[in-house]
């Protein structure tokens, strides 16, 4: 056992540096696209409605967009630019100003809700309690009660059969309280909804505070969810092109 312990302390801590500093490795994002032109651009390519013409360009809805790349790649139309940050996380619409930040201090229990995620969702948050991602040191802890959860993560398109339990989950959550929507499946439904067994997102029972976009959403994008949520770090925005002037770029 001491050996163990001995090879670590001699191995170092491995956890990112984010959010002290970006992260540059490559793999941490798929990356969204970005404003291009109208010119060229077929919009059907796109399967769930994220490209909206303007006059001179297309725009991004990252509500809907689940980086599939059909806009970067298709051929004979004008490809959207890609770019691979992960500072996604915005404001919701309704959102109330976040002046109580304060009251979380450095420590925020989070409970997440599966609302009929596809586990994929799952699977990034799960990331954050490991060794690279270590939310812990930013002071976030995962919690299984929502009676001590200050922040409620919530997953899926929010199927019938969760609407009740997780209305029920926040109104067991003390106050102030925050509600996060990870991933396009709890912001807008996603490729599941709104359909004849899945709502529009979380917002259709619980008000939500910050938005996610991401289908999944990487670890990271998640983690400035978080801090968003908290007030330690700016929300970007939710279409383009105005996020382009918050988005990291990461080299690949």
């Amino acid at each position: 056992m001491s050996s163990w312990v001995i090879s670590g302390i001699k191995t170092g801590i491995k956890s990112t540096r984010y959010p002290r500093e970006q992260e540059i490795r490559s793999g941490v994002s798929p990356g969204l696209p970005v404003t291009g032109r109208a010119e060229g651009c077929a919009l059907e390519v796109c399967p769930t409605g994220a490209l909206v013409a303007t006059e001179d360009c297309i725009e991004v809805d990252y509500r809907r967009c689940i980086h599939c790349f059909r806009c970067a790649r298709a051929e004979n139309t004008a490809p959207l630019d890609w770019q691979s940050g992960y500072e996604w996380a915005a404001r919701a619409d309704a959102a109330p100003p976040l002046l109580e930040t304060k009251m979380f201090g450095r420590s925020l229990h989070v409970l997440v809700v599966d609302a009929g995620d596809c586990g994929a969702c799952l699977s990034e948050i799960a990331q954050l309690n490991g060794p690279y991602y270590n939310l812990h040191r930013l002071g976030f802890f995962i919690t299984p009660t929502p009676r001590s959860a200050d922040l409620l993560l919530v997953v899926g398109p929010l199927t019938d059969q969760m609407r009740v339990a997780l209305k029920e989950a926040y109104d067991a959550m003390p106050t102030p309280k925050r509600v996060v929507a990870v991933g396009v499946c709890a912001i807008s439904g996603g490729i599941f909804g709104p359909s004849f067994v899945a709502g529009s997102g979380a917002a259709d029972v619980v008000p939500v505070d910050v938005l996610v976009p991401g289908c999944p959403p990487p670890p990271l994008a998640i983690l400035h969810g978080l801090l968003v949520a908290v007030g330690r770090k700016p929300p970007a925005a939710i279409t383009s092109p105005p996020a382009l002037t918050r988005q990291p770029e990461v080299s690949s």
